[in-house]
């Protein structure tokens, strides 16, 4: 999710010590299995259109993002913005989730531009890895996410319309060289790609978006910068060593898969997902427009919804796409598991670590557990249009949604 106003906001399959610490299990499969299973290595892989697991069993991701990581190592002084221990994530997995999503920030992975050494480079990276080892002891498989990054001496503290040539491919073999040989990670190669041609000096947006291109000023950075391509970042993945998979997110905030697949980087290790976010002030937010244009992408690869959410305390809204990505085997991650973010302006899924939800968090809860049960939903027609003051893209909705902590 962009940032708004204020902001407050490997080593288990390589290191003897954290390897103990997975108390294997396999990440819950598609309807009607439930989650939870303990029978195997977390493990996530794509085959054909869809995700499996080590049994070679289709599967979904169904879970939440855990926000924090990718803003407290420059804002707050820690790597956590709250709990990160057993306790903590097993709220999470009572939700019946199987996969929760790490946001990160490069300049801390990298220990560059001035992070405190506390916070970044080898202290980050062990506690991320940490993390990542605790929700596989869960059953949980671990999608981690570039959230925010900047070029050249830029520190990270906002998201961009695009990565960066500076740091991202850097960043990508770093991580993904150190995650190389766990099977329970997914790399979300940047999070809601926002680029149009106000953005960046090209007439084709897509083309950017796959191979790069110049970024005009902006977000306080003070000249035109380079961004990385996905193609790129893909590249810096592989190029490491990993093999697992990749998810690209789309345009216009990750809600816009129209040029997807024309668009869609080359794998050698044919792992590639599409990356789709899901908010109420979308612009892609009907089934007439789910039907036309995440569809057709869902029937070629699979498509997991990183972020969803919406901004009323609500549940109505995600209530309606759940069944429709459950009836397409689409994947999905409610935004946000963080106690210090309100049910609109976050937006928040509990009120404590306890796993306590808001008004919005008992829909996701709720179906997740509905889901784990083996229920099969139809779900009703989506017809609503956004609202004529948030009628576009996000940028249109900075001043008529609520402040959001990114």
């Amino acid at each position: 999710m962009r940032m708004r106003a204020v902001l407050r906001r490997r080593l288990w399959a390589t290191t003897p010590l954290l390897a103990g610490l997975v108390a294997c299990a396999v990440i819950a499969a598609e309807l009607p299995s439930s989650a939870g299973a303990a029978t195997g290595p977390v493990s996530v892989r794509i085959q054909g259109n869809h995700l499996v697991n080590a049994a070679g069993a289709t599967i979904r991701l169904l879970g939440v993002s855990r926000s924090g990581t990718e803003y407290m190592c420059v804002k707050g002084n820690a790597m956590f913005d709250g709990p990160s221990d057993a306790a903590s994530i097993a709220a999470i997995a009572g939700w019946h989730t199987d996969a929760v999503r790490i946001p990160l920030n490069e300049d801390c992975w990298l220990g560059i531009n001035g992070v405190n050494p506390s916070w970044s480079g080898a202290a980050y990276q062990q506690a991320i890895h940490q993390y990542v080892a605790s929700l596989h002891a869960a059953g949980l498989a671990a999608v981690l996410d570039l959230h925010w990054a900047a070029p050249g001496s830029t520190l990270a503290t906002a998201q961009l319309p695009m990565a960066d040539a500076d740091h991202a491919p850097a960043f990508w073999s770093s991580v993904a060289q150190s995650f190389r040989t766990d099977p329970g990670v997914v790399f979300d190669l940047y999070n809601e790609p926002f680029l149009d041609t106000s953005d960046a000096q090209t007439s084709d947006p897509w083309t950017c978006w796959r191979d790069g291109c110049t970024v005009n000023a902006g977000n306080g950075i003070g000249a035109p910068w380079r961004s990385a391509g996905m193609q790129q970042l893909v590249d810096a993945v592989r190029g490491a060593g990993a093999t697992q998979p990749v998810l690209l997110g789309g345009l216009r905030w990750a809600n816009d898969l129209t040029g997807w697949p024309a668009h869609r980087p080359s794998d050698p290790a044919g792992q590639t997902a599409a990356g789709f976010h899901l908010y109420n002030f979308n612009q892609c937010v009907t089934s007439v427009c789910w039907d036309s244009q995440i569809a057709p992408v869902a029937a070629a690869v699979p498509v997991v919804t990183g972020e969803l959410g919406e901004n009323d305390c609500a549940h109505g809204f995600i209530d309606g796409y759940m069944p429709w990505a459950d009836a397409h085997g689409v994947s999905y991650l409610g935004w946000a598991w963080n106690s210090d973010f309100n049910c609109n302006s976050g937006p928040g899924l509990v009120s404590d670590y306890n796993g306590t939800p808001t008004g919005f968090g008992a829909g996701l809860r709720d179906h997740l557990a509905a889901v784990a049960g083996g229920q099969v939903f139809q779900g009703p027609v989506i017809t609503a249009t956004p609202s004529p003051a948030c009628h576009g893209s996000h940028r249109q909705c900075a001043s008529a949604s609520p402040t959001r902590r990114r």
